[in-house]
Formats: structure tokens, sequence, C-alpha cells
């Protein structure tokens, strides 16, 4: 830029020195006349100089605007997500003060419950003492009047009266219901003393089951929340590809295979290497996902939307062929929800290269979901799933299944047999089924990196 600048700027010194030189006293009017018109045009090489200059001076205010705007784009582009994930950050934690608050409170009371219950298990002990004493008073007072008893009766014996024996029955009588009562009475307080026992018993485990949801929550609330997708999780010092566990935001924790590389974390959406998962699958399985992470699979519509609901991602898809040649196509993108039938929707700015027109040219306004059992495509007198074979983003058919029926090589002879296949339009054609597919997802800024 600097160069252009000074290379215009000698141009115009040098055609301002040839074009109007200074003016010399004397000589004839006509000699004057004759040198005015000679020198009244620059030389052609002059012209030459100044036009290259201003040319190599646009190209290079072209180039510095064109990355100007790159560089606008991007800023702009991570200050959103800068601005989305500081926002986001900033709810969950008080959320989480909120609940932690809560927790708190909730664990204060359950505490001043168990001293309580504490109490009134000391208070019930000293009873249990207290009721054990009169026991042993009433035992002793049993054993007094049994020998009261054993003498009137042996007395009775010998007394000759009637009315002396008639006397001791009745002593004796009193005596026995005296017994019977006490004895009635040591019982209830028997029956009371278990009956507290199993209160006491069923409130320390409620208690205790309490004290450890608790001990559950507080935990989780101190605990660093998991990461929202395999990228965060490579920024937080992840680097080896394999499973992992993430949770998206207002989304329930879930498996995820990530794909580790130089640039960042992406999160595998679907595999197609071997034909061990059968993809003619209906649209609940579509929807909540199938297969295995280690191996063929398709991670679930529901899964996919949680991560990338919101703009600022974009979706890899890798292709191979039979002949070991590849291929690559990345798209700004976002899944809509189960209202809009997980409608996708391409965001890209420019253009659409020709393979990225495949996919890329019918979802700009958004292109519902469709499976055999769910007809959302954009073919009126055509089921596209049901036609072809899978679950995908169906426009009129013919662009693009990485969803269809795994052929092996050599393909079926009969056209209609390999359009069911896994094929991407304008990269080996309609009819040529693939062999291995690849669609990963990932924040857009880790595209500015690659």
């Amino acid at each position: 830029m600097k160069t252009s600048v000074a290379t215009v700027t000698v141009c115009l010194l040098l055609l301002g020195a040839a074009g109007f030189p200074l003016d010399r006293r004397g000589g004839s009017a006509a000699a004057g006349g004759a040198k005015e018109k000679r020198v009244q045009y620059a030389a052609w090489d002059d012209v030459n100089v100044i036009a290259h200059g201003l040319l190599q001076l646009g190209q290079g205010l072209k180039e510095h605007v064109d990355k100007t705007k790159v560089q606008m784009r991007e800023t702009s582009s991570k200050l959103k997500v800068f601005n989305r994930t500081v926002t986001e950050l900033g709810k969950e934690s008080q959320r989480l003060r909120v609940e932690g608050e809560a927790l708190r409170a909730r664990a204060q009371g359950l505490e001043d419950r168990e001293g309580q219950l504490l109490n009134v298990t000391a208070g019930l002990r000293d009873k249990a003492e207290e009721i054990q004493q009169e026991r042993r008073t009433v035992m002793e007072r049993v054993s007094r009047l049994e020998e009261r008893l054993d003498n009137m009766l042996q007395g009775g014996a010998v007394l000759p009266d009637a009315d002396a024996g008639n006397k001791n029955g009745s002593d004796a009588r009193n005596i026995q219901l005296m017994l019977e009562a006490q004895n009635r009475r040591i019982d209830d307080l028997v029956g009371w003393m278990r009956l507290q026992q199993e209160k006491l018993d069923k409130q320390n485990v409620r208690i205790r089951a309490l004290l450890s949801q608790v001990t559950v929550g507080l935990t989780r609330v101190l605990l660093v929340e998991m990461a929202s997708d395999c990228h965060e999780l490579f920024l937080r010092g992840e680097t080896t590809s394999g499973i992992y566990t993430i949770q998206p935001l207002n989304a329930e924790p879930f498996k995820v295979f990530c794909e580790m590389t130089a640039d960042g974390g992406w999160t595998v959406i679907q595999r197609r290497q071997d034909g061990s998962v059968d993809f003619d699958q209906l649209w609940e399985a579509y929807e909540k996902g199938f297969g295995s992470l280690n191996g063929e699979f398709w991670l679930g519509l529901e899964k996919i939307h949680s991560i990338a609901k919101d703009t600022g991602y974009v979706v890899n898809i890798k292709l191979s062929d039979w002949m070991g040649d590849l291929a690559s196509v990345r798209l700004p993108f976002r899944l809509g929800g189960e209202e809009s039938k997980y409608s996708l929707h391409i965001q890209k700015d420019g253009p659409f290269s020709t393979l990225e027109s495949s996919l890329g040219l019918d979802a700009v306004a958004g292109l519902p979901f469709s499976t055999r059992d769910r007809d959302n495509d954009q073919k009126n007198d055509t089921n596209c799933a049901k036609h072809l074979s899978g679950g995908w983003w169906f426009s009129n058919c013919g662009r693009s299944n990485l969803n269809g029926r795994y052929l092996k090589s050599p393909p079926p002879k009969h056209r209609h047999q390999r359009k069911q296949g896994i094929f991407w339009k304008t990269w080996r054609g309609r009819y040529y089924p693939l062999k291995n597919s690849l669609m990963m997802i990932a924040p857009a800024a880790i595209q500015s990196k690659s």
C-alpha cells in the first residue's frame, strides 16, 4: 500500500515537471509559442506510469477495504458471541446464586429440625428411663403383694371362722385387679414407647435423605458446570478426540463424540462409514438419535437444536468416494426447533460455490426435515424420504442426501437403486453412492482460525 502511494507521488511529480516547465525569459514570440505548443501534453510514457500507479493504488485500496470488511465481520461475530455468552453466564450465575441461597436456607431449616428431633429424642429417652424405673417399682410392689397374698392364703387355711375367709378372698380379688390394671398400664406404656421409637426412626431416615439431597444440590451448585459443546471442552484443555458429556444451555446433559483438531473442538452429529446402522428410520428416531457414538450414528435433531439453536454456528461436512478422493463443505447455519420441523437455515452472506449449492442454496429461507412418516419436503407429488431413503432436509429430492442407504462398491446397476444411496449431486453426481460422510458443528469463531 505504501509502495503504491509512493509510486503515484513520483509519477505525479514527473508529469508536472514534463507538462509544466518553468518560463524562460527572452526569445521570439514565435519561439515561445512553439515551445508552449510542444510541451502542452505529457509524454505517453509518463501517462502510462501514472495510469499504472493509479491502478496499483486502486487495487491496494480495494484489498485494504476487503480485508477491513472481513475483519469487521469477524469482530462483529465475535462480539455477538461474546455478548451472548456474557448474558447467558450472568443469567446462569444469578440462577445458581438464587438456587444456592434456597438450598442453604433449606439446609439451615433441616439442621434446626434435626436439633428439635434430638431434643425430642432426649426427652423420650428420659421418659423411657422414668417408665423403666416406675416398672421396677411396680414389680417390687407386685412382689410384695404376692408375698402378702401367699401369707394371707396360708393364714386363711387355718382360720376357723367364715368371715375371715371371706375377707381374705376379697383382699385377694382386689390385689388381683390391681395387678391386672398395673400390667395393662405397663403394656400401654411399652406400646406407646415402641410407637414413638418407630416415628423417631422414620424421622431420622427422612432427615438423612433430605440432607443427602441438599448435599447433592450444593455440590452441583459449587462444581464447575459442564461444557455446552466440544469447542468449549477444547478451550478448557481437552485435546483428545472421543466421547464426552456436554450440557447446552437449558438442556439436559448428554454424550457426544468430539473431534478435536488443532483449531478447536467439533461436535460430531452424523457419521457414515460401513453400513452397520440402518438410517431408514422414522421421525421419532431421527428426533432422539440412534446408532453408536464410536461407529455410525445420528446424534438427534433435538440435541443438535439444543447446541445450534442460535446464530453463530458452522456445519462442517466431509465426504469421500470409493477412489479415496475427499471433499469438504463449511456453511454457517442454525437449526430451528420442533415447532419449525427442525428447519435448517443456511446464513451465508455471499454466493454459494458449486459444492455448497447442493445444500445451502435450498436452505437459505429454511428447509424442514423430512422422514418417510413425516413428509415436509418441497415436492408436492412425492415423499422424498420414502422415494429415496432415510431422513434429510429435502427440497425436491435431487440435490443431496447423506442419510441414504449405504451401498457398497460396486454399486447396483439400476439407477433407481443407486439414487437411494448417500449422494452429493454437485460433487460426484446424484447416482454415485459415496463411501463416507461426516457432519460436525462448532461455533463460527473456529472458522476464522482454520
